[in-house]
């Protein structure tokens, strides 16, 4: 889930940075300290978007930089459990398919890809359902439901999110529409 978080922090301005808008050098600042960072509560920051209030600056003794108080909105991407989401396929291992999903990936385990015997593909890097044919491949897109969120780290690339396309209105796009049409006939 996408939301805008309103942050009050201590922003530290370096000297090379006072010919600039005072807000700009802010802005800049936080994006280093900000972007890109994952909090369990909060989930990835994705862009520093507007400095709302900031402080004349301060200097600390032994440190040519000015500290100023800020307050800014950022954008942050929370994945929730039970949310349904949409990605590209961007890796598929023996094991399952990766989905890109906002900033993050998400495994498909082979056994929730769909409800068909699977088989993997090694030489062609797909998934093969034995008796639907269903095919799933590198640059599908595809919806799924989060089922598992495993935050332990700061760093986005280290936490786990795990999917499954098990369920109805799930899988592949064209696997979504071939379903309805077949209910349509019905």
């Amino acid at each position: 889930m996408y939301k805008v978080l309103t942050i009050k922090d201590v922003v530290r301005i370096p000297p090379k940075k006072f010919t600039m808008d005072p807000r700009e050098a802010a802005r800049e600042e936080l994006k280093l300290t900000y972007e890109g960072i994952y909090d369990k509560d909060e989930g990835v920051v994705l862009s520093v978007l507007d400095i709302k209030e900031i402080t004349e600056g301060r200097i600390v003794p032994g440190d040519g930089a000015t500290y100023h108080e800020v307050v800014f909105d950022v954008l942050v991407w929370k994945p929730e459990l039970h949310e349904v989401v949409e990605g590209e396929v961007v890796d598929i291992t023996q094991y399952g398919a990766f989905i890109r999903i906002g900033p993050l990936d998400g495994l498909v385990h082979i056994s929730q890809l769909m409800d068909d015997y699977v088989v993997y593909d090694e030489k062609n890097k797909q998934f093969v359902g034995k008796e639907s044919k269903n095919i799933l491949k590198l640059g599908d897109y595809a919806r799924a439901r989060i089922i598992a969120i495993s935050a332990k780290s700061k760093v986005v690339r280290e936490n786990k999110i795990g999917l499954t396309m098990r369920q109805p209105g799930l899988g592949k796009f064209e696997w979504i529409a071939k379903q309805k049409r077949r209910e349509g006939e019905a």
